[in-house]
């Protein structure tokens, strides 16, 4: 298994009875379930949780806007989403607002100042990825909570009002699915040997259904950050813990690592496809930034549509540009405000053309002939959730603590893992991560420096109105993901909730597998057999949540992959 996001101002926990009220709607942390699709007219929010996502419509229905409900919802993630909502990580944010202004936040994490390119190497010159995995030193300096307050500058409502549900939810518990009971026994061994302080998560016994979990440690975390904002994070107690922390398991982010930690906004990426769509998603260090662009025009005049969904000819396609733009990935991508990377060049038309020169319609390409384009010198355990607001704002998110559980190191005192985030650096140019991505030179360790994503948060607008929200978790296979999604429903007219459950493929160049889930179709997966694809099935590829805006009306989707849920009025 990989190591695998107009009611009463008043928020209140009614003692009485275990329930949670905000905004005059009960959210009972005790009794919930999921729901998969929704339909409204005001708004919608889909996440990882049923928590997360009812917190972020009570936002809404408070008069709060899209990033005020993103922003409560990654904070609900955060207790109730222990595997990869967080604190201790980061990601990316892409919007658009109502006004037609297109937004990127990166808060990616970065490698501590005391960071260099050999750190995981033995003397030998040997890769040690159980320490690129594994225990603080395999962190990455958390760029979650500075996120979360660059994004409150576009929100209505008041940080501390955000903040307040998660507090709650930490603090007086909430029952866990069975689901998320599996999990946290899986890691329970993991639990015990990463961490210095044994963590709440750890269960005598082990962990059942319906068991409240009650995170007293990660309330008091999360109270410093109400009241302090970012510094209550970055500085003072919290950072003191985290520090502490690294000294008890030879981690090395220090003070000034977390005190000098920013989260940066960027120019979004923004591209045609065909005459009726712009697709506005993440740059880089985001590589879907390079490679959703890429892949969408090397299928831009194909004749995809007539193949029809999941045909041995679309399919047969849709790998072959994936394979040519992780190719492209493994060599050129890195965090560009350390290396020059020739975005412009990989994303032209020009070059996509000659790309698909080595596409052959009747034969499977093969990754050893198939290298990175030639560029002359220029002038997986994530979550996501979508948010749409009566106001036309849209917000797309995904975070992560890399792994699932990331580190599995708790900061002792504070309650909140740690991301596992070096391991997405080329620990060693060539050799593969924990989720077989290769990479170069381009995305070599160093000190500060953001290491490559595959996080591909993504608005799509329809002759120039919202139209998708889309994304998903996933490790590399999130870029194909959010790829096959779009497709499946610009060029398939499926529906939202077919595309986003319909089952996936993937390919990433090397290894040279195409990995499908198990009910993809076995016809399709012979006749690509014989055309020379090595086949493998694999596990649950992501967990895409889509909100889709047309006609006045809002459908909301959550994964079957997981207790995804979509919530809205």
């Amino acid at each position: 298994m990989i190591k695998k996001i107009t009611a009463c101002s008043t928020i209140f926990f009614l003692v009485a009875a275990p329930v949670l009220m905000l905004a005059q709607t009960a959210i009972n942390p005790y009794k919930y379930s999921v729901r998969k699709k929704i339909e409204c007219t005001h708004g919608a929010v889909v996440s990882a949780h049923p928590l997360a996502s009812q917190v972020g419509v009570q936002i809404l229905k408070k008069g709060g806007n899209a990033f005020d409900a993103a922003i409560a919802t990654q904070l609900a993630l955060a207790v109730v989403y222990p595997g990869a909502g967080n604190i201790g990580g980061g990601g990316f944010t892409v919007a658009h607002l109502a006004n037609g202004k297109n937004i990127a936040i990166d808060f990616r994490e970065k490698a501590p100042g005391n960071a260099n390119r050999d750190m995981y190497l033995d003397a030998n010159g040997n890769v040690q990825t159980n320490l690129s995995q594994n225990g603080t030193l395999s962190t990455g300096v958390p760029g979650t909570i500075a996120g979360l307050f660059a994004e409150s500058k576009y929100g209505k409502l008041p940080f501390k009002e955000l903040i307040q549900p998660a507090i709650d939810l930490a603090e007086k518990g909430y029952v866990i699915s069975e689901r998320e009971a599996r999990t946290l026994n899986e890691y329970q061994k993991d639990f015990m040997k990463y961490n210095s302080v044994t963590p709440v998560f750890v269960k005598k016994g082990g962990w059942k259904t319906g068991d409240t979990l009650v995170q007293k440690e990660l309330a008091k975390t999360l109270i410093r950050i109400r009241d302090n904002g970012a510094k209550g994070f970055y500085e003072g107690e919290t950072a003191d813990l985290i520090v502490n922390e690294m000294k008890r398991s030879k981690g090395i982010i220090t003070h000034e690592d977390l005190k000098n930690y920013q989260a940066i906004e960027r120019d979004a990426v923004v591209f045609n496809y065909k005459r009726d769509y712009t697709i506005v998603t993440m740059p880089l260090p985001s590589s879907g930034g390079v490679l959703l662009p890429q892949m969408m025009k090397m299928i831009e005049n194909q004749p995809l549509k007539s193949f029809g969904f999941e045909s041995v000819k679309a399919v047969h396609l849709m790998t072959e540009v994936e394979r040519l733009s992780y190719a492209d990935r493994a060599k050129y991508l890195g965090d560009k405000d350390f290396v020059k990377v020739p975005v412009k060049t990989l994303t032209s038309d020009e070059y996509v053309a000659e790309r698909m020169k080595l596409y052959n319609p009747d034969k499977a390409g093969n990754s050893k002939d198939i290298q990175s384009g030639i560029i002359q010198k220029e002038s997986e355990e994530t979550t996501h959730l979508n948010v749409y607001d009566n106001e036309g704002n849209c917000i797309s998110i995904t975070t992560t603590l890399n792994g699932e559980y990331g580190s599995a190191t708790v900061v002792g005192g504070a309650g909140f893992l740690l991301n596992n985030e070096m391991d997405d650096f080329s620990i060693k140019p060539g050799v593969p991560n924990m989720y077989g991505a290769v990479g170069g030179e381009a995305n070599a360790i160093a000190a500060n420096k953001r290491m490559l994503s595959s996080m591909t948060p993504s608005v799509v607008l329809k002759n120039e109105k919202p139209y998708l929200i889309v994304g998903t978790p996933g490790g590399t296979t999130i870029t194909t993901s959010v790829f096959q999604t779009i497709v499946d429903i610009i060029e398939f007219d499926m529906s939202p909730e077919d595309a986003v459950n319909a089952p996936k493929f993937h390919h990433q160049w090397l290894p040279d597998i195409l990995f499908v889930e198990k009910d993809f179709p076995m016809n399709v997966r012979e006749e690509l057999q014989k055309m020379g694809y090595q086949i493998k099935q694999r596990e649950a590829i992501g967990r895409t949540e889509v909100i889709k805006i047309s006609d006045g009306k809002i459908i909301a989707v959550g994964d079957k992959r997981g207790d995804d849920t979509a919530e809205g009025f």
